[in-house]
Parts: C-alpha cells; sequence; structure tokens
C-alpha cells in the first residue's frame, strides 16, 4: 500500500500527486487510529522539501494507506503531544526510480501550447488520481517524460508532531474497507 500524505502536492502541500491505494480494512486493523501531525520534510542533504507548519496538521487513518508506508509503520502508537524524527529509505516511501518508466514521444503529442521546458510537470488527465509526469529531457521534436514520482529514489526524513490520536470510528474503519463513498476518506477522488 502505498499513498501520499492527503495534501495535494508530491510530499505534502498544494498542486500535484495524490494517490490512495487500499487493500485493508478494519479486520485487519481493529485498534487503528486517526492521527493528526505537523511535519517538515528533508531530503538527505537536509534540505527541506515540505513543512505544515503555519497550516492545518494532516490527518490519516493508520494502515489505510493515506500516507507512505515507511511513515505509517514508524508512527503507530506514538502518543499525541510526541515530538519524533523518522527516517524512511525510499523502498518505503515513494519507491526506487524505474528506469521502464521514461518514455520518449512526440511533441506533437502532447497536449501542451507553449514553451516546453525540462523539468515541467503535467497531469496527465483531467483527475486528480491522473499519473503526473516530469519533462526529463527534449530531443529535437521527441520529448522524454519520466513518470517515476518526483521523490522515487530519495530517501526521506520527517519530522513530526503528533497533535492528536484517536480511536477510528466505525464509520471510519468501514470507509476504509471500502464501505463508503470516498472510500479512503480523504476525499482524494481515488476512486
Amino acid at each position: 500500500m502505498r499513498g501520499t500524505m492527503g495534501t495535494d502536492r508530491a510530499g505534502g502541500g498544494a498542486g500535484g500527486i495524490r494517490t490512495c491505494y487500499l487493500s485493508l480494512g478494519p479486520s485487519h486493523f481493529p485498534d487503528m487510529r486517526v492521527v493528526s501531525f505537523h511535519y517538515t520534510l528533508r531530503d538527505p542533504s537536509g534540505r527541506v522539501l515540505d513543512t505544515s507548519a503555519g497550516g492545518e496538521p494532516i490527518s490519516y487513518l493508520e494502515g489505510s494507506g493515506q500516507i507512505i508506508d515507511g511513515l505509517d509503520e514508524q508512527l503507530r502508537g506514538v502518543a499525541a503531544g510526541a515530538k519524533t524524527r523518522v527516517q524512511v529509505p525510499a523502498a518505503r516511501a515513494y519507491g526506487e526510480r524505474d528506469p521502464a518508466q521514461l518514455q520518449r514521444v512526440p511533441r506533437t503529442m502532447l497536449p501542451i501550447e507553449g514553451e516546453l521546458s525540462v523539468g515541467d510537470q503535467f497531469q496527465t488527465g483531467p483527475h486528480r488520481a491522473d499519473p503526473v509526469v516530469t519533462v526529463a529531457a527534449i530531443e529535437g521534436d521527441e520529448v522524454v517524460l519520466d513518470a517515476n514520482h518526483p521523490l522515487a529514489g530519495v530517501d526521506l526524513t520527517f519530522d513530526v508532531e503528533i497533535t492528536a490520536a484517536r480511536a477510528a470510528t466505525a464509520d471510519e474503519l468501514k470507509q476504509a474497507q471500502g464501505g463508503g463513498e470516498g472510500s479512503c476518506g480523504a476525499g482524494c477522488g481515488c476512486h
């Protein structure tokens, strides 16, 4: 199971990738909690990639795939009020980079008008769950698109403060099992 942190951008803030994969429900996690937390996300060099500071805390249901596996696993049972540093290897975050996710396409196939630059990102369809690709190279009339997550292959460090933790309600557990509209509970449009 892999997912983002319940926000819009890769790594957390506004404007980008959001995925939800749910396969386990309340029968697998009878003691699931809803956890709220603030975070600062850093890359291996210590550069801040994202933070929830100054905004609302992120909330998620443990074990539901609403945040990346490696972070979810390490926050299990951490009490409200606790501050902790969590290191998540790439394989437990957004995965390793996959060369098969690079694709060369004719520039004319892209529905982008105007200037196109290396590093540009765009969503491949109209729905939030549609993949986001990055322009990796422009070679004449061809463009190399990279469908890897922008943080694939990157070990991540989260400085986390748990602001609240409570037992999940029966309705929240039912939604996690796929028994409700917007089953992931995050309103991410993945269903």
